[in-house]
């Protein structure tokens, strides 16, 4: 394991090195890089002798930092200042859930970063369209005057939501202004994905610019997105985009 120093927090990472573009993968909310895809993905890159990053943001896993205190702001720039400190010319972003909406952030932002985009059940501006839209007139007060609210997870403990991460999110949005994605960009969506809807998929496969985007609709995979075949597709899409890219 590697770390870097950000705003007061130690953040780790695993950087492979070998040839470039490099992939680097981008993990979802309350995740880690020790996820399967994660790990899969790091093996078939040193396999193709290709380098490869995983990291945690601030609160994720073997970073510091409390998740509480984190928005998508700060772990945009986290994954920024260890893609700067640990890799050399553009990547290939692989980002899955919210790390599909922080490589989008990147890409949008410090397009030099960027070769191509590969994105798993991605969930863009998940703040605003998700959260925020489904909190009743209570919780919203909740939200406002206690300053947090827990919500069930499928994944174990709840979550806690805080009224930093859906003001700051606010400013982080990308399917409300021009999204121009200038390079390869594979999307994949399972169609039983109950945290990120096949029609969050539509919008922004609609909403995109750019002159090589698919989007790939996996019949009966769940959010998760880490059966056999799942990835296998992530390591298919991975390839095409190399592949695609200038020699």
């Amino acid at each position: 394991m590697q770390t870097i120093e950000r705003a007061g927090n130690t953040l780790a990472f695993h950087a492979t090195q070998g040839q470039g573009p490099g992939i680097v993968f981008l993990g979802g909310f309350k995740s880690d890089m020790e996820g399967t895809k994660a790990i899969a993905l790091e093996v078939w890159a040193r396999q193709q002798g290709r380098a490869f990053l995983r990291l945690d943001y601030s609160g994720h896993g073997q970073s510091e930092g409390a998740f509480t205190d984190g928005s998508i702001g700060n772990w945009t720039e986290d994954a920024l200042a260890v893609i700067r400190a640990a890799t050399t010319g553009p990547q290939v972003l692989v980002g899955s859930s919210m790390g599909g909406w922080i490589a989008l952030l990147i890409a949008r932002d410090h397009p030099d970063l960027v070769a191509g985009l590969v994105t798993i059940a991605a969930a863009p501006d998940f703040t605003e369209d998700g959260y925020w839209a489904a909190f009743n007139a209570d919780q919203r007060l909740q939200l406002a005057e206690v300053g947090h609210i827990a919500v069930p997870s499928d994944y174990g403990d709840p979550y806690i939501i805080t009224h930093r991460l859906i003001e700051e999110g606010r400013s982080r949005l990308v399917l409300r202004s021009p999204l121009n994605l200038p390079f390869p960009v594979r999307m994949m969506q399972g169609t039983a994905d109950t945290a990120v809807s096949t029609e969050t998929a539509l919008r922004l496969l609609d909403h995109a610019e750019g002159p090589d985007i698919r989007l790939t609709l996996v019949r009966g995979a769940d959010h998760r997105f880490s059966g056999d075949d799942d990835l296998e597709l992530i390591r298919h899409n991975v390839q095409d985009v190399l592949s695609r890219l200038p020699s």
